[in-house]
């Protein structure tokens, strides 16, 4: 099983690599399902995972320029507030409870994913820079879903960005930044009532980090839109699987 686990975080960190979001939605799942670790300490695990997956991935987009740092910094700051206070709620939820919030989480992403289109390029130059007040309480909405159910929010945080006025590269980049952030603050918010496997949480990590390396490089090689809605019936089929069973005995 261990290799199993090992093998699906490598594809965790392709996918954020590659699409700047989407692979932590999967990280839950392979930790209960795979690798049988209880439902909220995955949860607390899954934030230590991507949150540093995604600061390495957000460190290589950065080098070529792609990165906006001060839309990514004032999103990112609504997200932790968000994240921190969603972290600190999670132990008033039951496991079954969570998981089944977070089945629902990956439903509403998958069909997020498949009407999605892909936006054209602008003729009429930058749109306006929206106000810090809305991007703060857009972040602040999705940081609270990435400290409560351990998704980093990827799937709502790079549209977002892209409405701000982002092209698709830079939208994918800096939604890294913002992970990384949340999941920060989210963790934090688990202190004092999880105790992780560090080991295990290494090794995951490592298998993550490794993947994003590759999904960085393999980024513009693949059609954004076939994998998009590829990994949007993934991940549909994924949270029927997490609502029809029940996680695993501790």
């Amino acid at each position: 099983m261990l290799y199993a686990g090992i093998a699906g975080s490598l594809l965790v960190g392709i996918l954020l690599g590659l699409l700047g979001g989407g692979g932590s939605i999967l990280t839950v799942p392979l930790l209960v399902y795979v690798l049988g670790v209880e439902p909220r300490t995955a949860i607390a695990m899954s934030l230590v995972v991507v949150g540093i997956t995604s600061a390495s991935g957000a460190f290589l987009h950065a080098r070529a320029g792609r990165v906006r740092w001060r839309t990514g910094l004032v999103f990112g700051a609504g997200g932790m507030a968000g994240a921190f206070l969603g972290g600190r709620l999670n132990p008033y939820l039951a496991p079954d409870t969570l998981l089944v919030l977070f089945a629902g989480v990956m439903v509403a992403a998958a069909v997020a994913m498949l009407r999605r289109k892909d936006a054209a390029p602008s003729t009429s130059g930058p749109r306006p820079a929206p106000s810090t007040p809305r991007v703060l309480a857009q972040g602040s909405a999705v940081g609270i879903l990435s400290g409560l159910v351990g998704a980093g929010g990827g799937f709502l945080i790079v549209p977002a960005l892209m409405l701000v006025g982002l092209s698709a590269p830079m939208a994918t980049a800096t939604s890294l930044v913002v992970i990384a952030l949340q999941c920060a603050a989210g963790f934090v918010g688990h202190l004092g009532h999880v105790d992780l496997p560090w080991v295990l949480t290494g090794e995951v990590l490592l298998a993550a980090m490794t993947g994003s390396l590759l999904g960085g490089r393999l980024a513009g090689r693949v059609s954004p839109s076939h994998l998009r809605k590829g990994f949007a019936l993934f991940v549909l089929a994924t949270a029927m699987l997490l609502l029809s069973a029940r996680p695993p005995a501790p």
